[in-house]
């Protein structure tokens, strides 16, 4: 039986002004409650996020006042060499970074997701690295990759192998960085094992029954139930390698080239830095800043869209 509003109004002894009224209170007390977030996101967030809109459209130096130069700013950087190069050194990053950090979290959250003894030990100390700072990893990673007396360079020459002049070198500039992403897949293998405990274990009943062995298993029940997981990892794969700094910035100035030799590390974010702390051109640096929340919002939109030919939410493609 359908419930009259009017009627139960009465019951409640509310007239509909007094009922407005309290509406209005609760609505109030809530926008109280969340006052400190309001506030956060307008001081912290959007007001920053306009001031760099603005910014970048002006010449800026942070020693005289902003003045607007209109799309000068994005034109120039069309032209500027040190974009493309930081563009392209970020992006050959991403491309094999992502991937291979990717393939390892999977395969040690597959690993750590077997019923084996002291496995929770196990699963902490893979990952411990995560929680270490990252001007410690950088400096950690120096002394691994050293071509003289690294740990890698040593394992390579005891195995009759060429030992590569990581960072030394600018071949192997970005590649040691790529090589040192793995340091932090801890993260991603911490998710992806929150995913394959969600896998319903009646599927891989069902496919044994039928005859499915380990590959048909891992292709056909566990990839495709934890594809949600994957996409989640990937975009935020693509969101942290366009934003790839503190490794890049101090392992660049350990060398005493700012982004290594030939800036074979010029990354994209260090580029910014670069152009609004050292050259104190922040309308140009908050151009730069934009077109790279352009190029990640592009990135990422592409994902999803792609994402609807592999991702399966409750067993259905997204």
């Amino acid at each position: 039986m359908a419930l009259n509003p009017a009627r139960g109004r009465a019951v409640a002894g509310l007239s509909p002004g007094r009922l407005g009224r309290l509406r209005r209170r609760e609505a109030w007390t809530g926008f109280f409650l969340i006052s400190p977030w309001l506030v956060g996101l307008v001081v912290f967030t959007l007001g920053p996020l306009v001031a760099s809109l603005y910014l970048s459209l002006t010449r800026y130096t942070l020693l005289t006042p902003p003045a607007f130069v209109g799309l000068a700013n994005y034109e120039h950087l069309i032209h500027s060499h040190d974009f493309w190069l930081s563009l392209w050194v970020t992006t050959y990053y991403a491309v094999f970074a992502i991937p291979l950090d990717l393939a390892v979290a999977l395969g040690m959250a597959l690993l750590l997701n077997q019923n084996v003894r002291f496995r929770s030990f196990f699963r902490t100390v893979f990952y411990l690295p995560v929680i270490l700072p990252p001007a410690a990893v950088a400096m950690l990673w120096n002394w691994i990759l050293n071509p003289s007396y690294g740990i890698v360079n040593q394992i390579l020459g005891f195995l009759h192998l060429p030992q590569p002049q990581w960072l030394v070198s600018p071949e192997w500039t970005v590649p040691a960085y790529i090589l040192m992403s793995m340091w932090g897949v801890g993260t991603w293998m911490i998710i992806l094992l929150a995913g394959l405990g969600e896998v319903p274990e009646s599927l891989y009943e069902a496919a044994r029954i039928d005859g499915a062995g380990v590959w048909p298993l891992f292709w056909k029940v566990t990839l495709p139930m934890i594809s949600p997981v994957l996409l989640f990892n990937l975009v935020m794969g693509i969101v942290g390698s366009f934003s790839f700094f503190t490794q890049a910035y101090i392992l660049g100035n350990g060398l005493g080239t700012g982004a290594g030799v030939n800036n074979a590390g010029l990354f994209y974010v260090l580029n910014i830095y670069f152009v609004g702390f050292t050259q104190l051109r922040m309308g140009y640096a908050s151009a730069l800043a934009w077109v790279l929340f352009l190029i990640i919002m592009a990135l990422t939109l592409l994902v999803l869209k792609w994402s609807a030919l592999w991702v399966y939410y409750g067993g259905e493609r997204a």
